[in-house]
């Protein structure tokens, strides 16, 4: 590991401790050549799996679109952010345990509907009556019906 101060590429590791989160790794280095210490971090590289457009184009996994989805769905809605956020981690952790490089947008946009049907009813419709290109009142009637 290379010194922040000085530059050198070696340094010894006097402690290495699990974070309180328990996702990463601590370690306190010293610097063989300058003798002072620094702070590492060390945490697993898990890629997300890319998504696959309806046109075909493939994007890396946001979670951040997923958000946005999930707050214009959820407009005015009693529902906390925390809940938002668990949402939002399922899916991705839901992702993560597929250990697919690849996944279509259609699926991403299932797991989003499952999770609001979940928190909140009428956000649900609203995210499905866009999703699914609602045209009238029928295809209303249906999801409510199915609900």
């Amino acid at each position: 590991m290379k010194c922040p101060f000085c530059g050198t590429l070696d340094s010894q590791v006097i402690d290495s401790r699990a974070t309180e989160a328990g996702d990463s790794i601590r370690r306190r280095r010293r610097c063989a050549a300058c003798n002072k210490r620094f702070t590492t971090y060390e945490t697993a590289d898990i890629r997300l799996p890319q998504v696959i457009k309806q046109n075909g184009q493939r994007e890396d996994y946001s979670s951040e679109k997923v958000r946005v989805g999930f707050l214009r769905a959820l407009h005015k809605r009693p529902v906390s952010m925390e809940l938002v956020d668990a949402a939002i981690d399922r899916i991705k952790q839901h992702l993560l345990a597929r250990g697919e490089r690849e996944i279509p947008s259609l699926r991403v946009g299932e797991m989003v509907m499952e999770e609001l049907r979940r928190l909140d009813k009428v956000a649900y419709v609203r995210f499905a009556s866009v999703y699914r290109s609602f045209q009238d009142v029928d295809d209303f009637r249906d999801v409510i019906r199915d609900l």
